[in-house]
């Protein structure tokens, strides 16, 4: 059953490095062969000092960002079930060329099992940057300076985030919601699954019904296994 969530974070000075290992399971687990959830990482559009190196790039943004900015921006999506690995990973690319575009991405899809009910939960973590590369090749402690609209050589790197109002960002997120849900619906019909996920609440859907409340690790570590059979089983009679 495909299930429809983005979920987006904004990352403050001196987390990304921290966030970067996390996600891509780097010093996280310990040993670098023991990747626990990991399925699949890729970066793009970085700086020629960071080719390859993308918490070298994060690492530098929790150093030279300005003190008000944000490190990294991140969406985190789940990912439908029916689709493989391979598919996924498809599709988590295909939403970075059409949202994160030429900006500094890095992005890990983990598959979790779920702690109740035992089903897999793919999903993915796109960090990105709000920073807009422009073939000027600058070192790292320019890169994320002010941008300087008269000698753009002489500034760092223009960012995406800035000029807008409360409203305007809210819409843009309703678009980038959208555009994710049409992503997903496009995959799933592609590779033969009839599965749908829409993006809109369950009340703009015309769908008296409560959202489904996350639990949480620790109460479901406190659960009993009648409460969990009960909980599984009104999960799957829900319409």
């Amino acid at each position: 059953m495909a299930i429809y969530r983005l979920g987006v974070k904004n990352g403050h000075k001196g987390t990304a490095a921290r966030h970067s290992r996390y996600i891509t399971r780097e010093g996280y687990l310990g040993e670098d062969d023991n990747k626990g959830d990991l399925i699949a990482t890729e970066n793009g559009n970085m700086p020629t000092w960071a080719n390859d190196k993308p918490v070298e790039f994060w690492r530098n943004s929790d150093k030279y960002e300005r003190q008000n900015g944000a490190a990294y921006r991140e969406y985190v999506l789940t990912l439908p079930q029916e689709l493989t690995r391979e598919q996924n990973k498809e599709l988590v690319n295909e939403f970075v060329n059409v949202q994160i575009r030429n900006k500094p991405y890095e992005f890990a899809i983990h598959e979790p099992t779920a702690a109740l009910g035992g089903v897999s939960h793919p999903h993915a973590h796109v960090m990105f940057s709000d920073r807009q590369p422009d073939g000027i090749e600058r070192p790292p402690e320019q890169f994320f300076n002010r941008y300087n609209a008269v000698h753009p050589e002489r500034g760092g790197c223009r960012k995406d985030s800035g000029g807008r109002d409360r409203i305007a960002m809210k819409e843009r997120l309703e678009t980038v919601r959208k555009t994710w849900a049409q992503l997903q619906n496009v995959a799933l019909e592609k590779h033969g699954h009839a599965a749908r996920v829409d993006h809109r609440s369950y009340k703009d859907q015309g769908i008296e019904r409560e959202p489904e409340r996350h639990l949480g690790q620790a109460r479901i570590r406190n659960m009993s296994e009648d409460d969990k059979a009960r909980y599984i089983d009104a999960r799957i009679a829900r319409p």
